[in-house]
């Protein structure tokens, strides 16, 4: 290239240097933009080319490309920049909004400015204000644009490498509407007998153009007109007569514009009497000082007028919407009304209301009130009226001191009455006169209420019918009493007590002792308390016991808090057991044992017939052998044994001697007849019925 950056509209050439080749040869000419196209700039066979009138969009990447019968070559990229501008610049702005004047913009607002000029090298920028730099860049920005910016805005865009420079300058308004929407209220005029109605928008840049509609009367059509127009005004007023105005419930609107606003604004107001009526009272300041009498008749558009009037001239003048009337403390006249007045524009008549102040007076339900002790009793004081002005109710205890929230007392009390609850009461502590008082500016009352607390009567006596053990183990005593003359009533339930007086001896490997060492091991004798809160009751139990102590049991009824009188201790005594059924079952199983033991001797018996044949026959006859010999049973020596001689089983002498059977011991049974029974020793020599000893040995096989 003859000229890298040649300046726009010069002229430049370009040559491609081949080495060698053999021709014919074609020559291509490519040109690549900064974004990437690539496009045929020229071709031909010569190997240099001419660019007359150089532009901004000769700018890029260019590359030649030589092409024979054998093969082709491209060469290495060059970089060709042209040098121009700068353009006329290009201002944007920010948010975009054309007036007449040029541009504008809102108080406030973040106005940006950008400044755009074609140029190679890239433009420096320089903004300036009514001629003034201001900044140094494309885009100048200024954030919460005032109203003191509102001018001319001049970009100079300039080209160092050529020191050439172009500029452009707008015009900038800064429009700014009123603060907030317009303000509409509607007030009296002429003492309360006309309305006027004021719409204010003042401020803004231009002037806003307000304008009244609504339900304005022929009447007043000449003063409407003039809040009708659609001039700027900052504000307007209309006076609207009382004989052409509705007598309630009228709407009025007013409409506001603002260039810089894209819709209008408006405010809106109405006018209405009063929905109820005046309210009065009366309250006293905390320190008792003032007597302060109230008026006050709330809402409605415009405001109502109100004043007092006393008597004896007390009385105040007018002023809107309430009213306060101060008297000194105990000034006000008792029975005497105080009227309070009101007046409004829609309204021909007046308002009023009264207040007729008056001493109090209280009231209570019981004069006297009894009360058994324990309970809680309430005490009431109320007021015969509402008084005004009104006070508080105070109570004063037996010992007048002023009674407060406490577990003791509890207070509930409103404007009219107070309520008094003396809780859990005693006879020596709560009985007395109790007084309520109350007081207003006018003047002061008291009632007194006597608190009579009684002692609850003495319950009738018990006594303990039945203290028994209810089994052997001595662990559980069954009681029942009953009480005296249950007809009459009068208790609340009962106290059981037991103590331990003695200990048994030979239990718990003690020995008896001496009464002090049995004290030491049962300590004191103390009464162990167990309440029996059911009046219906008559038998209870009590259970772990230690069996080897001698308890002591006593009864004594409770009524509320007064304790009777306890019964006679009594011991508990022992169950009374059933000796029969014991004896019978114990002979009915004795019988039962010695049956089976007997057959299975018998049975043994017969088995062995032969090898005792002297047995069998003995129990079974002499059929079979003429033996006469009697020979006692084992029982019988038993019984001889105990008696101190051996009875003859035939009661007669025998010619033999008689002997006397052991007892066979055998292993099959442990019952008496398996026990050996030594023999029976003879009698001495020379006796007719000498005794011959026999030993019978038995032995059982098992089979």
């Amino acid at each position: 290239m003859s000229d890298a950056s040649p300046v726009e509209g010069s002229t430049m050439w370009m040559r491609c240097n081949l080495e060698n080749g053999t021709g014919p040869i074609q020559y291509v000419w490519q040109h690549e933009t900064r974004s990437g196209n690539i496009s045929v700039f020229a071709q031909g066979n010569t190997s240099a080319i001419n660019v007359t009138d150089v532009n901004r969009n000769h700018t890029g990447w260019y590359r030649c490309v030589a092409t024979n019968a054998v093969n082709s070559e491209s060469s290495n990229r060059l970089w060709l920049d042209t040098i121009f501008g700068p353009d006329i610049p290009q201002i944007d702005v920010t948010p975009y909004s054309m007036t007449e004047r040029g541009y504008s913009a809102l108080e406030r607002e973040t106005v940006s400015l950008l400044c755009q000029a074609q140029s190679n090298p890239a433009s420096q920028y320089v903004w300036f204000y009514n001629n003034s730099q201001v900044y140094t860049g494309p885009q100048f920005t200024i954030t919460k644009i005032l109203r003191m910016h509102t001018g001319d805005y001049a970009c100079l865009a300039q080209n160092t490498y050529l020191n050439t420079r172009s500029k452009k300058t707008i015009s900038l308004t800064v429009y700014y509407p009123p603060d907030g929407p317009p303000s509409c209220s509607v007030q009296p005029a002429l003492n309360h007998t006309s309305l006027r109605l004021l719409c204010s928008w003042p401020g803004g840049f231009p002037s806003a153009s307000i304008r009244w509609t609504g339900d304005l009367k022929r009447l007043g059509q000449e003063e409407a007109d003039t809040g009708q127009q659609t001039n700027p005004l900052s504000s307007t007023a209309i006076l609207l007569p009382s004989e052409g105005l509705k007598s309630n419930n009228s709407l009025f609107t007013c409409m506001g514009s603002h260039p810089a606003l894209k819709q209008s604004t408006e405010c809106s107001t109405r006018t209405y009497v009063p929905p109820a009526l005046p309210v009065c009272f009366a309250y006293v300041t905390n320190n008792r000082q003032y007597l302060m009498l109230s008026c006050s008749w709330d809402g409605g558009a415009p405001k109502a007028l109100v004043w007092w009037e006393g008597p004896g001239g007390q009385g105040k003048g007018g002023q809107e919407n309430s009213n306060i009337l101060i008297l000194r403390y105990g000034t006000a006249r008792s029975g005497k009304p105080y009227t309070c007045h009101a007046k409004h524009p829609l309204l021909v008549q007046t308002k009023t209301c009264r207040l007729t102040l008056e001493a109090p007076v209280l009231l209570t339900q019981r004069r006297v009130v009894s009360v058994y002790e324990g309970s809680d009793v309430q005490l009431t004081c109320n007021l015969r009226a509402n008084y005004l002005p009104v006070s508080e109710i105070t109570w004063f205890n037996n010992q007048g001191v002023d009674i407060q929230d406490t577990l003791k007392y509890t207070l509930l009390r409103t404007s009219a009455w107070a309520n008094l609850t003396v809780r859990d009461t005693d006879e020596t502590q709560d009985s007395g006169e109790y007084r309520c008082t109350t007081s207003n500016a006018v003047g002061g009352t008291e009632i007194n209420v006597t608190l009579v607390v009684k002692r609850h009567p003495m319950p009738p006596n018990a006594t303990l019918i039945k203290v028994m053990y209810n089994g052997r183990q001595r662990n559980e005593v069954e009681l029942e009493w009953q009480v005296q003359n249950e007809e009459q009533g009068g208790w609340t339930g009962f106290i059981l007590e037991h103590r331990l007086v003695s200990e048994r001896p030979g239990r718990r490997g003690s020995s008896n002792g001496s009464k002090e060492e049995v004290e030491e091991r049962i300590g004191p004798q103390v009464w162990y308390r167990n309440i029996i809160q059911d009046p219906e009751v008559r038998s209870h139990t009590v259970g772990r016991l230690t069996p080897t102590v001698t308890y002591q049991f006593r009864i004594t009824p409770i009524n509320h808090r007064t304790i009777g009188h306890p019964s006679a201790p009594k011991t508990p005594a022992e169950p009374r057991y059933n000796m029969y059924p014991a004896v019978i079952g114990a002979a009915i199983g004795g019988m039962l044992f010695a049956a089976i033991i007997t057959a299975l001797l018998l049975v043994y018996i017969i088995r062995n017939r032969n090898n005792n044949p002297r047995l069998h026959d003995m129990l079974f006859g002499l059929q079979h052998s003429q033996s006469r010999e009697n020979i006692n049973f084992p029982e019988d020596e038993v019984v001889g044994g105990s008696e101190g001689g051996i009875e003859d089983i035939g009661g007669s002498s025998s010619p033999g001697p008689a002997m006397a059977l052991p007892r066979a011991a055998s292993p099959l049974t442990t019952s008496p007849l398996s026990a050996t029974t030594p023999t029976s020793q003879a009698p001495s020599p020379g006796d007719d019925n000498e005794p011959v000893s026999v030993t019978i040995t038995v032995k059982a096989t098992g089979s």
